[in-house]
């Protein structure tokens, strides 16, 4: 029969129901409880619509810069476009020979001076420039041949070496991607890029040498300062167009060796000194120096003043050369010898010559003074 609410509950029954609470206890043991993996609340990145919509960073004013920049490298006046890497080469050459060289040329351009690389690579040119004729070459040869280049004897060595690899694995022909190149010895990324576009006409990156880090800083051309050219040139191409970057080595490096030199840059000169955010660093004008005859128009009360100063500083000349002339009287008297035999001391005689001494200094300052 079932049992009714309010009936109570017997103690036979409160023991099978504890019994039944071990049992389920017991069952529940068999499960294993793991501990929830925490979950981390992320925010959502930007979408690239998003990033369209507000646009990369890029330098104010750049396009009008860029506009200026080629009109003032229009007259090609620099060294860079005379005596280049890319005037280098021997255009009578076969197009294999015409990489070589270009290669060798920019190996020998590093930390050196466009008009001492082409001297250097003319006289090479004269020597045969090739594979075979630089491998037969004798060390000391090779080195007479392209000093004084920076770090000439360094550069010896890195030549031989590269030419060796080039003759190996490559039939004397130069690798045509910028990996390949910067295995060679002696061959970093700005020569891997400038390469790759003079050798082979193919646009692969920035060249980027001490000109064109030093003004891409100097003008803002970089988000944040940057510290080696790899960053400068990683920096450039963040955010400029790919089509641009084929022509910016060339505009910056004339315009580094013309106007915006390390030193003192000549700011008057240059079309963008009003949007250049290093317009300070200016080249100051010498001082004049002051013309020898000054015609100066002055007012009454002033030529009073000076009039009444100048009367004042001959009077106390005037004290000072009477009291001179005094000392000078007494040490004569002093020093007069009472015995036909004695003799003067010499300390009261140079005591004497000082005297006279500024007694004429003082003279003179009074006849600057009358006039």
């Amino acid at each position: 029969m079932p049992r009714k609410k309010n009936d109570p509950i017997s103690s036979k029954e409160k023991q099978n129901k504890g019994i039944m609470n071990l049992n389920d206890n017991n069952d529940l043991s068999k499960f294993k409880f793991e501990k929830r993996k925490t979950v981390k609340i992320e925010f959502e990145k930007e979408s690239s619509l998003d990033e369209e919509a507000k646009g990369l960073w890029e330098p104010v004013h750049w396009r009008n810069f860029l506009v200026n920049l080629r009109t003032m490298r229009a007259k090609c006046d620099a060294p860079v476009d005379t005596m280049g890497c890319h005037m280098c080469t021997d255009l009578n050459e076969s197009p294999k020979i015409k990489r070589y060289q270009s290669l060798i040329s920019l190996m020998l351009s590093s930390q050196t001076k466009d008009q001492v690389t082409f001297a250097a690579m003319q006289r090479l040119r004269e020597r045969g420039l090739c594979v075979d004729n630089i491998l037969a070459m004798s060390d000391e040869e090779l080195g007479k041949l392209i000093y004084p280049v920076g770090f000439w004897k360094t550069k010896v060595k890195y030549i031989k070496k590269t030419t060796q690899t080039l003759k190996e694995m490559y039939d004397g022909d130069i690798p045509d991607s910028v990996e390949k190149l910067c295995k060679l010895s002696g061959v970093g990324p700005k020569m891997a890029h400038i390469c790759m576009l003079t050798a082979w006409n193919k646009t692969t990156g920035i060249g980027v040498d001490t000109h064109v880090h030093r003004i891409s800083n100097r003008i803002g051309w970089v988000k944040k300062p940057t510290s080696t050219p790899e960053d400068t040139r990683k920096a450039l191409e963040s955010w400029l167009p790919k089509e641009l970057w084929s022509e910016i080595n060339h505009l910056l490096v004339g315009f580094g060796q013309t106007i915006c030199v390390p030193v003192a840059p000549n700011c008057d000169e240059c079309l963008n000194r009003d949007i250049c955010p290093s317009k300070h660093l200016a080249r100051k004008s010498p001082k004049k120096t002051p013309s020898k005859i000054n015609i100066n128009v002055k007012n009454e009360s002033t030529l009073q003043s000076e009039s009444s100063n100048i009367d004042k500083v001959k009077k106390k000349l005037d004290n000072t050369l009477f009291e001179i002339n005094k000392n000078i009287v007494k040490n004569i008297k002093c020093t007069s010898p009472k015995l036909e035999n004695s003799k003067p001391s010499q300390s009261s005689s140079r005591t004497v010559g000082k005297r006279i001494s500024q007694r004429n200094k003082l003279l003179e300052q009074i006849k600057k003074c009358k006039k």
